[in-house]
This record gives structure tokens, sequence and C-alpha cells, in this order.
């Protein structure tokens, strides 16, 4: 898996069928339909709400106004069609350094999220960082394997008014 950076430094992660970037303006609908397609057990700040947040203009803001970062959220996008189909990078969690990923329905059970993780704990390791967590919800089987694949080991489990969330580490 090779990364590098484009003329504008920002990052842009290979792999074998996967582009991870930043995100463009335009794609701003595909982010909305990751927001519409989120399970009903996801917390209610993560869904769309009842007067329609995050619009679309909202989200095209937010991506106008991301900064480039080791601590930032790629689009993935297939290298066959260039299509972005969901994201995976990295957020600054509650323990330190996560790693996150979420692609459309239409992509799953193709491997993508493992193979995007992969590029992400690469670059996360060549960044500097020593460790890396995950969180996820205890009835995300899918999610939970991918982690499972990328070498992240749970450490704890928080108990919420949502659920329970299960706390992953992997050290880089």
């Amino acid at each position: 898996m090779a990364g590098g950076a484009t003329g504008d430094d920002r990052v842009v992660l290979e792999t074998e069928r996967l582009l991870l970037r930043p995100w463009r303006v335009e794609e701003a609908s595909v982010q909305r339909e990751l927001w519409i397609e989120r399970d009903p057990r996801v917390p209610p700040h993560r869904r769309i709400d009842a007067d329609g947040h995050p619009t679309l203009a909202e989200l095209e803001e937010a991506i106008r106004a991301d900064e480039p970062s080791s601590l930032q959220l790629l689009a993935v996008e297939l290298k066959a069609g260039g299509d972005p189909i969901g994201y995976c990078g990295l957020v600054q969690g509650a323990h330190g350094p996560e790693l996150a990923f979420e692609l459309l329905r239409r992509s799953w059970g193709q491997g993508y999220a493992t193979e995007a993780s992969w590029a992400v704990l690469d670059r996360a390791r060549s960044a500097g960082h020593e460790r890396l967590w995950a969180s996820v919800w205890d009835w995300n089987t899918a999610s939970r394997r991918v982690l499972a694949k990328a070498g992240f080991m749970e450490t704890a489990r928080e108990k919420t008014v949502h659920g329970t969330n299960l706390v992953m580490t992997r050290p880089l």
C-alpha cells in the first residue's frame, strides 16, 4: 500500500482497489446518503434529525472547512469507476487517535473497509502514532469483524444510554 500527497499536501492513500483522499464538495451527497442509511440504533446525533440536519449545504460547508491533517476522514473511492463509497481515517477519540470508517450499504461485504483500514493503519504508523483506538457498538458485527481483521483487540466495554460501546485498541 502506497501513500503520498497531492500537490496541495493533502494525503492520498492507495491500495489495490481503492484511493483514500480528501472529500470534494460535490461529493457531499454521498456523505448525506451515509447519514440517511445509518442504523436506527446509532445515537440520534449521528442521524438526520427531524429538521433534516445536517443538510446538503451544511455537509458541503464542512468539506470546504476541512484542513489537511493526520487526523482526517478520507473519502474512500473505487479505482474502477472513481466513485466514492464512504470514508476511512483517523479522528480524535476519547482515548487518543481513533480509526473510523463507514461505507455505503451497496459496498458492504466486499472487503473495502478492511482494505481501507490497513491503508490508514500504515499511514498512522508512518505519521508516528504508536497506538490506535476504535469504538464500535456491540451489535455492529460487521465493523467488529473489520476491526478484528485489522488487529484490534477489545480492551473495555462502556455502557451508555444507547447500548454497549466496545473500546478496542491496536499497537502500531
